[in-house]
């Protein structure tokens, strides 16, 4: 997924190293006070109101976006992931949070009709954006999560929670946070969003949607209400040209090669961060025919950049994004 700036700033996951990346997507509005740091190869950040004591949030969250990299991370062969990606067919154990987020992928493809595969891994790294290794051809129905196990049907089936495991961490995050007694933030993992509360000035959280184009204005600004989370997926994050062509990291499950359906870029706001996460993928694989139709099929607030060649990319925006926009 991509970026989104607070008026304006960042993007990416689980340490997708040496990868051409920039910070599309959103951008944030100064608060009073700011924490960072570093995690899945890309940047956080807190912002909250003056005196809101949020360094007294970092031990928490460094150990728990390490617990989530040492269990998710495909670059890390010692992670739970790569084990159970190594591993023969069968069921294998495996731990409530890398099952809990197993199960909300797999919903997921089910849900986009396979435009969200956990399987593609290994296409990935043939396009030259990750590490998984296994079999070729995409077939989240091989996969299966539940009672403390995830199973594969078959040896060289791999698991890749990328595009679903940041927007998890950054639900955690702000869980944390809450927990803590903490109001009033505006979380940030990679260009990925989410609202804590609203900005200390009392007004909801407002996000400025990158241009998929540099130098360009904004393409849109959004208003985030009190718990909503808002992720971008776009051809900005992770691309090489070649031959005149951009190819991106997103894959298209039904071709095997990289989403190349004439969009920019897609936003999606949603109730969490790993639905939002999620949802842009999948729209971004769909394209810019079958996106917006699942998009509307399934009540998805996105917001569509849609190529436009020499002119201003075209926005298509479904469900209630059509009430975020300022």
């Amino acid at each position: 997924m991509d970026a989104i700036t607070t008026v304006p700033s960042r993007r990416r996951f689980l340490g997708l190293a040496g990868a051409a990346l920039l910070w599309p997507g959103i951008g944030r509005a100064a608060a009073g006070s700011a924490i960072e740091g570093r995690a899945f190869g890309t940047g956080w950040r807190v912002d909250g109101p003056a005196g809101a004591g949020l360094d007294r949030l970092r031990p928490g969250l460094d150990a728990l976006f390490a617990g989530i990299d040492r269990e998710m991370s495909p670059w890390r062969p010692d992670s739970a992931l790569s084990r159970f990606n190594a591993a023969p067919a069968g069921d294998h154990p495996a731990g409530d949070e890398m099952l809990a987020v197993t199960a909300a992928a797999l919903a997921l493809a089910r849900d986009s009709g396979g435009a969200f595969d956990p399987t593609v891994g290994p296409l990935v790294a043939r396009w030259g954006f990750g590490p998984i290794a296994g079999a070729a051809r995409p077939d989240w129905s091989g996969l299966r999560a539940g009672g403390g196990r995830i199973g594969k049907a078959r040896d060289g089936v791999t698991l890749d929670l990328c595009g679903i495991a940041k927007g998890r961490a950054l639900d955690r995050a702000a869980a944390l946070a809450a927990t803590a007694g903490h109001d009033g933030l505006l979380l940030d993992i990679g260009g990925e969003l989410r609202a804590l509360g609203r900005h200390p000035s009392g007004r909801a959280w407002q996000v400025a949607v990158e241009s998929p184009h540099p130098l360009q204005a904004p393409a849109a600004v959004l208003r985030l209400e009190p718990g909503q989370a808002v992720a971008t997926s776009g051809v900005r994050a992770q691309s090489y040209r070649l031959g005149g062509r951009t190819y991106g990291h997103i894959i298209d499950p039904a071709t095997g090669a990289p989403a190349d359906g004439g969009l920019l870029s897609v936003t999606v706001l949603a109730a969490d961060a790993m639905t939002a996460d999620g949802w842009a993928t999948a729209l971004f694989a769909a394209g810019a025919g079958a996106g917006p139709a699942l998009a509307r099929r399934r009540r998805i607030a996105a917001l569509f950049l849609v190529d436009g060649g020499a002119a201003a990319p075209r926005p298509v925006l479904t469900g209630a994004m059509t009430d975020a926009v300022l």
